[in-house]
C-alpha cells in the first residue's frame, strides 16, 4: 500500500468475493478458528454479496482488511438491524487506522440504508477489540439498565 488513498474502504461487489473470502479465511486461520476454506467461502459470498442483505467493505490495494455485515428486519426498530459479523485487518497493518476507516464506512453505509441498530459480538476476553469498538460509541450495557448485554448462540447441524 502506497498512500492513504489506497486505504479508503469501498463496498465489495460479488465479483470480489474471492478477495473477501481470502481475508476471512486468514482471520480464522490466525485465531485457530475452523474455516471451510477460501473456495467455499467465495462461493457463498458470490451469492450473498449479489443480494441486498450482506455487505463486505474492503480496504487496501491489494485488499488487506474487511468488514462483513449482514442486515435483517427487526420488530423493535423501524429500519433494519446490522450485524458486524467480522472485522479483520492484516496483522502487520494494525494500528494504522484501517479498522477505524472500516468502522466509519460501516456507519456511513448504515445511515444511508436507514439502519436503526448496529450489533457487534465480541469475545469477553478480547479487551483490545472491546476498547476499539467502545471508542466508536458501541457498548455492552443494555440501554436503560446497568446490565451487560450477552449473546447466546447454538449452532444447528443439518
Amino acid at each position: 500500500m502506497t498512500s492513504d488513498d489506497d486505504r479508503q474502504p469501498w463496498l465489495a461487489s460479488a465479483g470480489e468475493a474471492a478477495e473477501v473470502a481470502r481475508l476471512l479465511d486468514a482471520f480464522n486461520v490466525e485465531f485457530d478458528t475452523p474455516t471451510p476454506g477460501v473456495e467455499v467461502l467465495a462461493a457463498r459470498l458470490r451469492v450473498l454479496l449479489a443480494g441486498e442483505d450482506t455487505l463486505a467493505i474492503l480496504a487496501g490495494v491489494p485488499a488487506v482488511a474487511v468488514a462483513l455485515v449482514t442486515l435483517r428486519p427487526n420488530v423493535w426498530y423501524p429500519g433494519p438491524v446490522a450485524l458486524l459479523d467480522e472485522l479483520y485487518v492484516a496483522p502487520d497493518l494494525r494500528g494504522h487506522g484501517i479498522g477505524s476507516r472500516l468502522i466509519g464506512r460501516l456507519l456511513t453505509e448504515a445511515a444511508e440504508r436507514s439502519v436503526s441498530l448496529v450489533e457487534i459480538n465480541v469475545d469477553e476476553g478480547d479487551v483490545d477489540a472491546r476498547r476499539f469498538y467502545e471508542r466508536y460509541g458501541f457498548n455492552a450495557i443494555d440501554p436503560g439498565s446497568n446490565e451487560r448485554a450477552l449473546c447466546y448462540f447454538q449452532e444447528l447441524t443439518p
